[in-house]
């Protein structure tokens, strides 16, 4: 159950969020609220989270999520947002390493079809930048993805094509920090380089393997590799 004040204030942001897409700032909460101050407004915010009624994104101004509502309101707004935690650069680049916010689940456009944001590049052969921002959302088959946070990359390079992974493809990443033996991958090494690759444990070490002779399999210590996903999909345009 939910008191007066934390039903309000859910009502609120949902309400906020279906006209503007945007949660509205403590301010303007604190104001809807009648509240005499903004720390009312934080424990609101705990404890509607703590409940499982909203979710607070990390790294984002004013990130929140509504993730349900109480069942005589029906459905919560479309979830947005997105984070994988892959940082933009390669070993090379001159410039700081940026994190971008973690995806938000696949939302429903219509019944057979979800749709997941497409968020730039990924390298399946020599590094390259990795992550981008949000550039557009893409639709999938809804049975293509199934449950959990989603994102789309375009592939650069040709180190996965015996996987049937070809240059210039879409390929659909279930959001996550696990693989098992064999899956498909994306990794982050050493902070800096994000790769798709198959994945493989060789005793106390992962090794990184691509699906193309062309390219050495990369192996690394367990705590120079991040999983930041798995492939379930891949989407390709004929021209």
């Amino acid at each position: 159950m939910l008191t007066r004040k934390q039903q309000e204030l859910l009502l609120f942001i949902h309400e906020r969020m279906k006209e503007s897409g945007v949660p509205p700032s403590f301010d303007e909460m604190k104001d809807a609220l009648s509240l005499a101050s903004k720390s009312g407004i934080h424990r609101l915010i705990t404890a509607l989270e703590e409940r499982g009624f909203i979710r607070r994104l990390p790294n984002r101004a004013r990130a929140l999520e509504v993730i349900k509502l109480p069942d005589v309101y029906g459905a919560p707004p479309p979830k947005r947002g997105f984070t994988p935690s892959v940082i933009q650069g390669s070993r090379d680049a001159a410039a700081g390493q940026r994190e971008v916010a973690r995806p938000a689940a696949a939302r429903p456009v219509e019944s057979a079809t979800m749709t997941v944001p497409v968020m730039g590049r990924i390298a399946a052969g020599v590094p390259i930048s990795a992550i981008q921002n949000n550039t557009h959302d893409i639709a999938v088959p809804a049975e293509m993805i199934g449950n959990g946070s989603h994102y789309a990359l375009e592939v650069r390079g040709d180190s996965m094509i015996e996987a049937g992974i070809l240059d210039g493809d879409l390929v659909i990443i279930r959001d996550g920090s696990t693989a098992t033996q064999g899956d498909i991958v994306v990794a982050l090494v050493d902070e800096e380089e994000a790769t798709l690759k198959r994945f493989r444990r060789k005793g106390d070490s992962i090794a990184l393997e691509a699906a193309n002779p062309a390219y050495e399999t990369r192996i690394f210590g367990p705590d120079r590799v991040k999983i930041q996903g798995k492939l379930v999909g891949l989407i390709r345009r004929y021209h």
